[in-house]
């Protein structure tokens, strides 16, 4: 049986966990700009922190191959997957779609006739306009519903599969529902629901979800800072509250705020998508100011402490993660820094002497020496010596 040939477009979580997934059975070829990552997935080592995906190059059979060069990826498709970046571009208050469009371009300068699919975040109502620019039929688009570090795994035991063409398009129905049946072949999960719809629907799916999970985590954020303020065993009401099923326990645990790749900048991107067509709302405007409440919470108790030196120990949202962006402790940091306090960082990853400017300090006992009291997003039994300079919201991980 011939093999589907699949190009991918952007090597990051998205990008190269699909890459992988469709590798297991189909021809892929991954695509990037960055020739240090291509050489280390063609050299079988993961650029990312994900423990499947460095199983995966490591001991699977893949039929994988990187580039940086787009016509090596692009020639001969049968399906371009673009996973390239859409950053939140506080200027314009929307995603930055032009890596899409650059992509989109090359397609159509090398006359590809290959089916494009989208898994990149986009605006809701943006497959449609690229189909109107650049007067496209060939055109899908299909969100992922990936965890950082989780990437390859979310892939292979998926939630769901969604892919939105143009339902009145018979042939490029049978393109999503192909495509849909790609991702299914790869999975090790059984039984995957899969659904068809119009673009738009499966854009809005993905922001909403994003918007629903970010609500979730500033709700649970909110009622700590209530805890708090009165005293109040935040694991108790939290626990005694998600014995409900229709709460249930997950994303409970309390943090500095939301963060990371998608959460920060979806709910910004779904609000811009209310106000540019100047529909009603309240909840989703609160998502997003409710995690500027919340940061701006940790620096107020923090200066509570009048500490000489404020430690950050780590910049990375969660345990296990080499992720940065928009980490909700880069805000707290710039506040703190404008009340006139001093940090010192301490991030393993990181291996200069300074960040942005602050001071890095990677032997962690003289980072606890150095810290007056020490913020973590996550607790770290390393810091247990330390635990009452430790402010943290973390219910969990002390356990």
């Amino acid at each position: 049986m011939k093999k589907t040939k699949i190009a991918v477009a952007g090597t990051g979580y998205v990008g190269l966990s699909n890459a992988i997934l469709l590798s297991l059975n189909n021809e892929v070829t991954a695509y990037d700009i960055n020739e240090e990552k291509i050489n280390m997935i063609n050299n079988h080592v993961s650029p990312l922190a994900d423990e499947c995906i460095i199983d995966y190059l490591k001991n699977k059979n893949l039929n994988l191959h990187g580039t940086t060069d787009y016509r090596n990826a692009f020639n001969n498709a049968d399906f371009v997957v673009i996973s390239t970046p859409t950053n939140y571009d506080s200027e314009t208050n929307h995603f930055d779609t032009s890596s899409i469009e650059c992509v989109i371009e090359k397609l159509l300068a090398l006359g590809s006739d290959a089916t494009i699919v989208i898994k990149s975040t986009i605006p809701v109502g943006y497959t449609q306009q690229l189909r109107k620019k650049y007067n496209l039929n060939n055109i899908l688009f299909s969100p992922e519903f990936l965890r950082e570090g989780k990437a390859l795994y979310d892939n292979l035991y998926p939630s769901r599969i969604i892919v939105g063409t143009d339902m009145e398009n018979d042939s490029l129905t049978k393109k999503a529902e192909e495509f849909a049946a790609l991702l299914k072949q790869g999975a090790v999960k059984e039984d995957i629901t899969s659904i068809i719809m119009q673009y738009t629907e499966a854009e809005a799916v993905k922001l909403f979800s994003n918007t629903y999970l970010a609500m979730r985590v500033a709700y649970f954020n909110e009622l700590d800072t209530y805890a708090q303020e009165n005293h109040l065993n935040t694991e108790a009401i939290i626990t005694g509250m998600c014995l409900d099923p229709r709460i249930g326990n997950h994303y409970n645990n309390p943090s500095l705020g939301y963060g990371g790749y998608c959460l920060p900048k979806d709910t910004k991107q779904l609000l811009a998508n209310y106000r540019d067509k100047n529909v009603p709302n309240n909840i989703i405007e609160a998502i997003v100011h409710s995690n500027d409440t919340r940061k701006n919470y940790v620096v107020s108790k923090i200066k509570e402490y009048a500490p000489d030196i404020v430690g950050i120990y780590r910049l990375t949202m969660k345990a296990d993660s080499d992720n940065f962006r928009a980490s909700a402790v880069w805000d707290i940091m710039d506040k703190l820094l404008d009340s006139g306090l001093k940090l010192v960082i301490y991030e393993p990853i990181v291996k200069e002497d300074n960040y942005n400017g602050i001071p890095v300090i990677n032997n962690l006992e003289d980072f606890k020496k150095t810290s007056n009291v020490i913020l973590a997003n996550r607790f770290d039994k390393v810091l247990e010596d330390v635990s009452e300079k430790v402010y943290t919201t973390d219910i969990y991980s002390r356990d």
